[in-house]
């Protein structure tokens, strides 16, 4: 039998969801919700859903679902899977996971208290590069002990009056964007190679004067197994990739004995110390959203929930990424090594 799931938003992103879900042959999609009844029908056309709602409450009351996809602005979240999860549905859900930390809490703690399966859609760790890097770091093939992992990010959509106004406008008017928004990315990419982090430093600046919150930022993360996470990121300055938007930065990662390269067009090196480096074959293309992580994703949320296994983004999992998140701003405010 198949898991019949509903989704509510039909925005920018959500269409890189619908696309993902009718390509995993074990799920159904059932309906689609959105405020802006075109936008949900337009959707629905597209991806072959066969109703679409204007109100999450009747969609709730009409159809037969088991896992509803939440893909709106983090500002809805809690008041949408607290619906949801009252009804029993299992939930998938978009990041940033809510705007402030007591309500991330609350959503987590709802999920508890009613039994109900929950998961983040922290889809960067399910892009393939840093599958591939981790298996390499795994097979200890950079030695056993880290030394540092940087992410460079330039973007280059969030200069001029008309930044990130073509897809997702929003982002001119949040108070808080390269590290909420963005960053938070990363901190779970660094999570998920190396660990979890003891110490936050950062510097966060606001170069384009048309948006409210932050766009530029250094970032010094202390793992507790060892090795420092460094975020260098601008989204206003820009890459000399053809496509910056592919893997999203440059990723390096140093060992003992070598060092990891990921570059923007998605190949990766391996430079053992004293030798050149040699490029390491593995599957990536482009397809859907940053090679299909959008698709790896939701893959690792169906396998689970069949499975009965614990999802690697789960709501508790990720409120460690949110406490990351939160001593970053805590130290850019204060000047100050934050210790989590």
């Amino acid at each position: 039998m198949k898991i019949k799931i509903a989704c509510i938003g039909a925005g920018y992103f959500a269409r890189f969801h619908l696309e993902a879900w009718k390509r995993i042959p074990e799920v159904e999609l059932v309906a689609i919700c959105d405020q802006d009844e075109l936008k949900a029908k337009k959707m629905a056309i597209d991806f072959g859903v066969r109703k679409t709602y204007v109100d999450l409450d009747a969609m709730l009351q009409a159809e037969e679902f088991t896992v509803l996809d939440v893909i709106t602005p983090p500002q809805t979240h809690l008041s949408l899977c607290e619906k949801a999860i009252h009804f029993g549905k299992h939930i998938i859900c978009q990041k940033p996971l809510a705007p402030e930390l007591n309500e991330a809490e609350e959503l987590v703690s709802l999920g508890d208290r009613h039994n109900v399966r929950f998961m983040v859609h922290e889809n960067f760790r399910f892009q393939p590069w840093y599958r591939k890097i981790k298996s390499m770091m795994d097979q200890g093939m950079i030695g056993n002990t880290l030394h540092t992992i940087t992410i460079k990010l330039r973007t280059g959509d969030g200069w001029g009056h008309d930044a990130y106004l073509d897809r997702q406008p929003y982002f001119q008017t949040m108070p808080r964007l390269l590290i909420y928004e963005t960053g938070i990315h990363y901190i779970d990419v660094f999570r998920y190679l190396a660990g979890d982090i003891s110490t936050a430093f950062a510097q966060l600046r606001r170069l384009n004067p048309v948006i409210a919150g932050e766009d530029c930022g250094v970032v010094l993360l202390d793992f507790i197994n060892g090795g420092i996470g460094i975020i260098d990121a601008n989204r206003y300055n820009e890459s000399n990739s053809k496509d910056p938007r592919y893997t999203f930065g440059e990723t390096t990662v140093e060992g003992n004995m070598g060092t990891i390269r990921l570059y923007t067009d998605g190949k990766i090196t391996l430079q053992p110390l004293g030798h050149p480096e040699v490029e390491q074959m593995y599957h990536h293309d482009r397809r859907n959203f940053a090679s299909d992580c959008v698709f790896n994703t939701q893959c690792h949320f169906v396998n689970c929930y069949l499975q009965g296994l614990p999802f690697e983004t789960s709501g508790h999992d990720y409120l460690k990424n949110i406490y990351v998140q939160e001593a970053i701003y805590q130290s850019n405010t204060r000047k100050e090594i934050i210790i989590l």
